[in-house]
């Protein structure tokens, strides 16, 4: 599975996010759908997305009881995406429940990865907001090694953490990676952040980019210097 960039398609309604992809007449991007677009425009965005011909990795970051998030993945399955995701913190027998869910009648699925902290945490904020005590990197690793155990592909992570998640899971194990920024942007409010060239050095398998591509004076070309920075 190769390296890719994900175009974090973060809009709020069907409108803007149609007319920024069809700014793309040759490529055909790996976007995200979140939270504001799903809830605003419903399942009918993806569909919309995909018969335009992109790749869609929808973030809804489930968590709650087993079998509701085994049922809710038996409809996201439905919809043709091609990854979701869930909080590790839904443990080890929730992230199973949501495989079981996920997987079609004829064994395919979407990919599947865990978040294991937002990488607007940081370590201070574990432990004072959310009294977790560990190291933020142990925490990191833990979480990996749980949603692994579960059978997921991967973990949401930051760029920072990619290479030791590698060094604890295998290759094999997906590490895709927001809080990518170009060196001359603008942080916002990511914490744990680095840019296209480091995070590729790091070992991200996909990267997460949102602003520094949506908000560019030229979008296009904005993804295609991720694509070179990243990719090469």
């Amino acid at each position: 599975m190769g390296k890719d960039v994900i175009i974090a398609c973060d809009f709020s309604n069907e409108g803007e996010v149609i007319n920024f992809l069809s700014k793309f007449t040759e490529e055909k991007p790996y976007v995200k759908v979140g939270m504001e677009l799903f809830y605003a425009e419903g399942p009918e965005i993806i569909k919309h997305i995909k018969s335009m011909g992109h790749k869609i990795f929808l973030d809804l970051k489930l968590h709650d009881i087993p079998n509701t998030v085994k049922k809710a993945m038996r409809v996201l399955s439905g919809l043709n995406i091609d990854m979701c995701n869930l909080h590790a913190a839904g443990t080890i027998t929730m992230m199973e429940a949501a495989i079981e869910g996920l997987t079609r009648e004829d064994g395919s699925r979407p990919i599947l990865i865990a978040v294991t902290q937002l990488t607007s945490t940081d370590e201070e904020r574990m432990h004072s907001d959310i009294l977790i005590e560990r190291s933020l990197d142990e925490v990191v690793m833990h979480y990996a090694k749980n949603a692994q155990k579960a059978g997921l592909d991967g973990i949401v992570c930051s760029p920072l953490e990619a290479g030791n998640v590698h060094v604890a899971c295998g290759n094999e194990f997906l590490t895709v990676t927001p809080g990518v920024r170009f060196a001359d942007g603008d942080k916002g409010d990511q914490v744990r952040v680095t840019t296209p060239a480091k995070a590729k050095k790091l070992g991200s398998d996909y990267i997460v980019v949102g602003r520094p591509i949506t908000e560019a004076k030229d979008p296009v070309e904005a993804y295609r210097r991720c694509l070179r920075e990243f990719i090469g």
